[in-house]
């Protein structure tokens, strides 16, 4: 009889008040059953498996020496201290404790044989262990690498490894993969030879003789085998969802031809200023056949800032208002809503108004007679659209016939916000398409992999009329020059961002605050106004302000009258100024570079020359770290979304580029999308062989690696 994988730790009759401090701690980890535990790998080893002599040392090395204490002493300069210094018989050491109690004293008397491990530093005076862990000499040594794990208060090293290797000897680690056929290694695939028991118990007590750094780097077997693993729980579950929805039902959403009269799909056609790209009519294409089938669609939409992803979400619309339907769209916040709303009601309303429907708007912070008036014309239909922040998800909010919900920024959504707004759909037994966006580009091959359960549009062609924005990368001692350069934008009659990253001054980071940068550009562009220049409107703008402040600000710089506007990131999304000419970035050193591209795409959206000015500072330091100088070289050198998502993956890789998704909990711990291309391959291939021939092993596989995380996938 097969040993269950999901045993919890402790066992389910003990009540929870029972629970000891470890436990507790477990609990909170998540690692509730043998399997997941069995799975928690260590972050690093140590050997302790030999002793080594303070001769053979090499300067940042961990050792593991036994000597002899000679001398012990409390010093009180620079600070106190206990120094105790050891002689092995080659060479001395002293071991520099900063905090110490009389145990350590006691411990370490003069005469007593101590084993000492922790990283030996050299100097003129000799060798310096600080705060190294002792214990009196001889005794056996480990036969393995001691591992170390992550933790949390109330959870010791010592009593995690007891758990892990219990929990090792009960999990069900049978190999689930091998029967598949696609097991055996020299036939073209990179399916890893170690069995999956071997693998685990291996990474948990490796030998001494392993070389660490193919553990460090992940590329030894054991390794290769749990990722391949990891990668084909994660296809697996991505495949089973997308069979999932593929027998659910959604409204076939066809553009309704009249002889008489165009379709609102032609008629929004004919009323925008402007031509499609290739891009938005190939986009818009694939989007159709979608909704014209009675499985509910769902595809992410990503394109690079500016790349039209809004004309592409009101065609959508359209089709689906012109078939009798409703839509939603929702953005996360107001600012980016509104903006799509006045957008969307510039193009939909007059074709709307004829046909008696209208666009409706929804948020948080509405008075309750325009909220209440909003919910009934949602609830009658004749608000075909509607446009909103989360409020739009609300149990109060009754659509007629929901049949396409759009989501913004899907990226700042959770699932549970999605599920929400699919069970708006009234009809029994169907689900309203989906159709989500985002403007953090992911490099083609990435997003296949990671959205496997995703259909993908790519809008990769910016419209025409846009003139490339110079990104300049300048010194914050520069400061003066930049806000000369703001006079000279301003007197031209254009308009200018200031981004800081801070509202306010932290202790932790010493960065100038928006407040205090809004006081100071305004007086710097005021005294000009004393030698005849036009006074100038300077704005400020932050996630503390009231809505309704936030929203006067925007409109006075949207409108023209306000010249330059101090913001926090909280115009990273969905601000359209085309009269924006000038953005410079302060401490752009601490952006994200995908937050800096965003951040960048405000500016350069009309016919005029546009400029970003990427302001740094080293602080103390002589020079900026390598990391923030990548990031900035990046953006100096191209505007192209997808390559600077391209060097985003290379500096900071896929784990972090991607973040947990949408979920609070990553889908991978182990695999590396970017590096482990051949074993995901090999995952791919062999998900639907093994879901089609053994689907029990399939759901096990699943159930083994992801638990309930595999709900993350079906939103």
């Amino acid at each position: 009889m097969p040993r269950s994988s999901a045993s919890p730790v402790p066992a389910p009759s003990a009540p929870v008040a029972t629970l000891s401090v470890p436990q507790k701690a477990l609990r909170k980890m998540g690692l509730v059953r043998d399997i997941d535990l069995a799975l928690h790998l260590p972050l690093r080893y140590e050997d302790e498996t030999r002793i080594i002599k303070l001769r053979d040392a090499r300067e940042g090395d961990t050792v593991q020496i036994e000597a002899t204490v000679t001398h012990t002493e409390v010093t009180f300069r620079p600070r106190r201290q206990l120094l105790v210094t050891v002689d092995d018989g080659s060479d001395t050491a002293v071991l520099r404790f900063f905090s110490f109690y009389p145990s350590h004293q006691k411990g370490l008397a003069v005469g007593a044989r101590v084993r000492v491990r922790g990283e030996i530093k050299g100097g003129f005076l000799g060798w310096t262990l600080m705060h190294p862990s002792f214990r009196p000499a001889g005794g056996e040594l480990a036969m393995a690498l001691t591992p170390v794990y992550s933790t949390v208060a109330g959870l010791p090293q010592s009593y995690l490894r007891k758990v892990v290797l219990g929990a090792l000897a009960r999990a069900d680690l049978a190999d689930l993969i091998a029967d598949a056929g696609q097991g055996k290694e020299g036939d073209g695939e990179p399916a890893p030879s170690w069995p999956l028991h071997r693998a685990l118990t291996f990474l948990h007590q490796p030998t001494p003789d392993v070389a660490l750094a193919t553990l460090e780097d992940r590329s030894h077997p054991a390794w290769q085998r749990l990722k391949a693993e990891e990668l084909l729980a994660q296809q697996l579950s991505q495949l089973q969802s997308k069979r999932e929805r593929a027998r659910l039902r959604a409204p076939a959403l066809t553009v309704q031809r009249d002889a008489a009269n165009l379709s609102l799909h032609e008629q929004l056609m004919a009323a925008l200023p402007f031509a499609l790209t290739g891009a938005q009519r190939r986009v818009g294409e694939e989007i159709a056949k979608d909704l014209a089938r009675p499985v509910p669609m769902h595809r992410l939409l990503q394109g690079d800032v500016g790349s039209g992803k809004t004309v592409v979400a009101a065609l959508a619309a359209a089709i689906a208002m012109d078939a009798g339907w409703q839509c939603a769209l929702m953005a996360p916040t107001e600012i980016l809503a509104e903006q799509h709303f006045r957008k969307l009601i510039g193009w939909l309303e007059p074709v709307l108004a004829p046909r008696g429907q209208c666009v409706a708007w929804l948020t948080g912070s509405q008075k309750k007679k325009e909220r209440t008036a909003m919910l009934a014309l949602i609830a009658s239909g004749e608000a075909a659209l509607v446009v909103g922040t989360h409020a739009v998800i609300q149990e109060q909010v009754q659509f007629k016939n929901l049949a396409l919900a759009i989501i913004d920024e899907q990226h700042r959504f959770g699932v549970a916000q999605r599920l929400a707004l699919r069970s708006k759909m009234v009809a029994e037994g169907q689900e309203p398409h989906l159709l989500m966006m985002s403007a953090t580009p992911i490099p083609r091959t990435l997003a296949m992999s990671y959205y496997a359960d995703l259909d993908v549009s790519t809008l990769d062609e910016l419209p025409p009329g846009r003139t490339p924005i110079v990104t300049k990368v300048v010194s914050d001692h520069r400061r003066d020059e930049v806000i000369d350069r703001i006079r000279a934008q301003l007197a031209a009659g254009r308009q200018v961002y200031w981004v800081c990253p801070l509202i306010e001054e932290s202790e932790a980071l010493d960065l100038t605050n928006a407040t205090e940068t809004h006081a100071q550009l305004t007086e710097a562009l005021q005294a000009g106004a004393a030698h005849g220049e036009p006074p100038v409107m300077v704005g400020l703008l932050h996630s503390r302000m009231p809505v309704a402040e936030k929203k006067a600000v925007m409109s006075l710089f949207t409108g023209g009258q306000m010249g330059l506007l101090v913001s926090t990131t909280v115009i990273e999304v969905g601000v359209d100024v085309p009269n924006a000419s000038l953005m410079v970035i302060e401490h752009a050193e601490r952006f994200g570079l995908s937050q800096l591209h965003q951040l960048r795409g405000r500016v350069g959206r009309g016919a005029a020359a546009s400029a970003c000015v990427l302001l740094y500072s080293t602080g103390d330091a002589p020079r900026l770290g390598e990391t923030a100088r990548a990031r900035l070289k990046a953006m100096a050198e191209t505007n192209d979304g997808f390559e600077i998502a391209r060097r985003d993956l290379d500096i900071r890789g896929p784990g972090e580029f991607l973040g947990a998704r949408q979920s609070g909990a990553p889908l991978l711990r182990f695999a590396d999308l970017a590096t482990d291309v051949e074993l995901l391959e090999w995952a791919r291939q062999l998900a639907p062989v093994l879901l089609d021939r053994h689907p029990d092993k399939a759901r096990q596989q699943v159930d083994r690696w992801l638990g309930g995380k595999s709900e993350f996938l079906k939103a």
